[in-house]
């Protein structure tokens, strides 16, 4: 089954898929080793700890946290005759883990999203476990052994230790699932009919000035002036991103240090990128001819999802989750402004060949699993990550809902619709309530594989459920074919030098962009653009060694080659 041809239009709770809005963090596993002595793996292997039916996994995020779960319940009395405990991280996940490694570390398990600091971390600790040979073991533990290989080989570092267990990865990386698409431009129909325009008109960038010429002419149902066109700003969305792809500049990496977009024979950096400028350029041009919210440098996200409830946006740049999925979800037919959002194509702009790219496909793990040295329930952690890692389509469902038959159950055949038929699950499940929810499930996804054959959120079989809920998937689908999205190359994931420039500058570099996007959008005529365009690229590089950190981009790119 295809659920790229299958799909079945239907949705579930949402705050489910949102945590998978960022399955952004991942990257191959280090390549340092940096002087973690390893002695026949510290003496562990499995048959030390045989028998082991417990042990305490960390996470490496915020969570709600309730271990007499009905899901670890079933862990714990029927399979995988385990019992997990969790423990959540309080406050920056980095800090955290920092402050336990110098602690004496964590006991058991740790599970946290991919990231070369947090990896370089762990291995410079000394305190966990290498666990190369547990890969090569098919009849005690087919799951680790049917991670694909790519995957593996990619972790070992000059020594040939792998130093964590990946999770979270396509299990056919050569077939991958494209994931959630929510970029793009959205209008609302109801104003775009109002002022005599239908979609065919916004295919060009010219086309889309027009409407916004005309939409700032308008008002909304209180009687307010419409603001033409919105984005989110903040640093953690930054949906301008959407008009950068616009203009033909790639914004996004596959967990590597910066958007990179390989162009003839040359590799052309997110900043350099000519488009860049020309995007920011226009985005001024709007916003001084008052066709962008004068508040969209300000602007917080509740703030924002106000002005969408509202009505007073008549056309939204930017992820469709930041502009509030929930105000056209629990509709049933054209009562509010949000019935009218509809997804348009990117329009286009003279000179652009392609959209950039804001979305990489990366099938590669996204989370990693480490193993304290400390542990007395290696067995324990082995099977269970065994049985999470079981290469089925469905195995995502089963780690987060409990099996088929249990909580929840096929309608009419598997890997098609799914539905709930246990009320005492799913009422607190799909309470909203974070607490009841995790009387229910850990919601432990992340431990698990996907697969293109079945993604179970778009197929939770609701007969009564409004109808605006379709149209999330209905969005999700048509922005995945509109050309914004590839799968990952070897230079969209590459990392940060252990303790190289990278680490060292990036989060400066962040404060550059967001300190000057806000300048170059409000400056006030062409002369002050051009001045702070050229403060920004002073800035890059004397605040943010930007030529510096292009080399040693370079170099790492070099050595994750050979």
């Amino acid at each position: 089954m295809n659920s790229r041809k299958n799909v079945t239009k239907k949705f579930a709770v949402l705050s489910v898929v949102l945590l998978m809005a960022f399955m952004t963090a991942c990257g191959s596993g280090s390549n340092a080793n940096s002087g973690n002595a390893v002695q026949s793996n510290s003496g562990k292997d499995a048959s030390a700890s045989s028998g082991s039916k417990s042990f305490k996994l960390w996470l490496g995020w915020t969570a709600t946290i309730n271990n007499d779960s009905m899901v670890q319940k079933y862990w714990r009395e029927h399979e995988p005759n385990l019992d997990v405990q969790l423990e959540s991280t309080q406050g920056d996940a980095k800090t955290a883990l920092n402050l336990k490694l110098n602690t004496g570390g964590f006991d058991d398990a740790a599970i946290f999203p991919r990231d070369t600091v947090v990896d370089n971390s762990m291995v410079r600790s000394t305190l966990i476990l290498p666990l190369e040979q547990y890969f090569n073991m098919p009849d005690k533990y087919p799951g680790l052994a049917s991670i694909p290989k790519q995957f593996v080989d990619a972790m070992k570092d000059k020594d040939g230790h792998i130093w964590s267990i990946p999770t979270w990865y396509d299990q056919h990386p050569d077939n991958p699932w494209p994931g959630w698409a929510s970029q793009a431009w959205f209008v609302r129909t109801d104003v775009l009919q109002k002022v005599g325009m239908t979609e065919a008109d916004l295919k060009t960038l010219d086309g889309v000035e027009k409407y916004l010429k005309l939409a700032s002419e308008q008002k909304d149902a209180n009687g307010n002036k419409m603001i033409p066109l919105s984005f989110l700003s903040d640093s953690a969305t930054q949906d301008e991103n959407v008009i950068l792809s616009t203009f033909g500049v790639t914004t996004a990496s596959a967990s590597g240090v910066i958007p990179v977009e390989k162009k003839g024979g040359d590799y052309v950096f997110f900043y350099d990128d000519p488009q860049y400028k020309t995007a920011y350029q226009w985005m001024n041009k709007m916003y001084n001819e008052g066709l962008i919210d004068h508040e969209v440098m300000t602007d917080k996200k509740e703030r924002y999802k106000e002005k969408n409830k509202s009505g007073r946006i008549a056309m939204n740049a930017g992820g469709f989750f930041n502009m509030d999925q929930s105000l056209w979800e629990v509709l049933d037919g054209p009562t509010e402004p949000a019935w009218y959002y509809d997804a348009i194509p990117f329009p286009k702009v003279d000179g652009v060949d392609h959209v950039g790219y804001n979305q990489i496909t990366n099938p590669a793990p996204q989370y990693d699993v480490y193993i304290s040295k400390k542990t007395k329930n290696l067995d324990a952690i082995l099977k269970f990550m065994d049985y999470a890692l079981q290469p089925k389509a469905e195995q995502q469902q089963v780690i987060n809902e409990g099996p088929a038959g249990v909580f929840w159950d096929w309608v009419d055949k598997p890997l098609g619709e799914w539905k709930y038929i246990n009320k005492d699950y799913e009422t607190p499940r799909n309470s909203g309530d974070g607490a009841k929810a995790a009387s229910t499930t850990p919601q432990l996804w992340q431990a698990s594989s996907y697969s293109a054959e079945w993604y179970p959120w778009w197929n939770y079989y609701m007969a009564n459920d409004p109808k605006g809920k379709h149209k999330t998937i209905d969005f999700t689908e048509k922005i995945g074919k509109m050309g914004a999205i590839r799968v990952s190359q070897p230079y969209d994931m590459v990392k940060a030098k252990s303790g190289g420039l990278w680490e060292k500058y990036l989060p400066e570099l962040e404060a550059v962009r967001t300190e000057y996007k806000a300048k170059l959008i409000m400056a006030k005529n062409d002369k002050e653009f051009e001045s702070a365009w050229n403060d920004f690229q002073s800035a890059l590089e004397k605040r943010a060694h930007w030529s510096e950190l292009k080399t040693e981009w370079h170099e790492q790119l070099d050595a994750q080659s050979k």
